[in-house]
């Protein structure tokens, strides 16, 4: 049996796509769903049970069952979200449950860190497990933070041989695709502006607000959430390799870039108007992120979609444009 926690999300439905796939349903997931749409993300999914993770205990994980991995994925990933003591109980805190429970079990922990961890990006994007740079890094908002800690909380224990037989965390950076759309104003912008393209309508872009860039042209490293549930397959096959590894494309493009490569494949210009920024998001607002790969490739990971545009492409032509929108 293999467990997914935040199943019923974004990335955490691709996963269990993609098991599906592979003629895997012996998947227990872990989940709430509430008044959402997120239950679209699993509705063509099959599995042995969904638990709803506000009442769920380890006891809840059948004791005759042979666990093979744990990909835990649930989290507040809100970047704006101001509570902290919610953040440590759904981030910090069960991700060290987690990590306890697999390690006196001997179950592999693949886990979702994120590239908030590196925060303005002034010491690079570099999947390091050496204290001396971790403990460089400054994530600009409290999700950042969180996930920050739990990175060094894990390093710490694993180099004191308390850990998992396999452990892996995970560095995503900007993730879109099918089945971001409970998310809202958390969606890609492929996601947000795919009708106002598709109808000729305005996509507003922000202006910059550093020199160093010009309207549009802030940089993101935009992956794509098939290539995400590839790599964590990847891990499971391959239980011998543990660590933090970046989860990207590898190649920065700017949100211009973005939109022009989602009019390309709606065969469609886009007429795009820049808007100012809101002040509030400006003082920590990431204008460049891009992630190393040397580390995931040189372990053995070949990379589905090299190119943007393929991936972009599929989603909306395969997706976004269609009645049924979810994988």
């Amino acid at each position: 049996m293999i467990i997914i926690t935040g199943a019923t999300g974004f990335i955490g439905s691709n996963i269990v796509a993609t098991l599906n796939a592979m003629s895997r349903t012996d998947l227990l997931l872990i989940d709430d769903i509430g008044e959402t749409i997120k239950w679209k993300n699993i509705a063509k999914r099959r599995f042995a049970n969904l638990l709803d993770y506000k009442t769920f205990d380890f006891g809840d994980i059948p004791s005759d069952t042979k666990i093979e991995v744990v990909f835990h994925l649930g989290a507040d990933s809100s970047t704006t979200v101001t509570d902290g003591d919610h953040i440590l109980r759904c981030n910090l805190h069960a991700s060290i449950d987690w990590w306890n429970w697999c390690s006196a079990n001997d179950v592999p922990l693949i886990y979702a860190s994120s590239a908030a961890t590196y925060g303005n990006g002034e010491n690079g994007f570099i999947d390091n497990e050496d204290f001396g740079y971790l403990d460089s890094l400054r994530p600009l908002n409290l999700y950042g933070w969180s996930k920050h800690q739990f990175d060094k909380w894990a390093v710490e224990n694993a180099n004191r041989g308390h850990k998992p037989p396999q452990w892996a965390g995970l560095k995503f950076f900007n993730v879109f695709g099918p089945n971001e759309y409970h998310k809202g104003s958390m969606m890609s912008l492929v996601a947000k502006n795919n009708h106002k393209i598709a109808s000729e309508m305005e996509v507003q872009l922000f202006r910059y607000h550093n020199p160093d860039y010009q309207d549009g042209e802030q940089l993101r490293d935009f992956v794509y959430v098939k290539e995400c549930a590839a790599i964590m397959i990847w891990l499971m096959e391959n239980p011998d390799i543990s660590g933090l590894f970046n989860v990207g494309n590898g190649k920065a493009h700017s949100f211009k870039q973005l939109m022009i490569m989602a009019g390309k494949a709606l065969n469609k210009e886009v007429n795009i108007k820049y808007i100012d920024m809101p002040e509030e998001i400006r003082p920590n607002y990431q204008y460049f992120t891009e992630a190393n790969l040397t580390k995931l490739i040189n372990a053995g990971y070949v990379p589905l979609h090299s190119e943007l545009q393929t991936s972009v492409s599929d989603y909306v032509t395969n997706y976004l444009t269609q009645t049924d929108r979810h994988l």
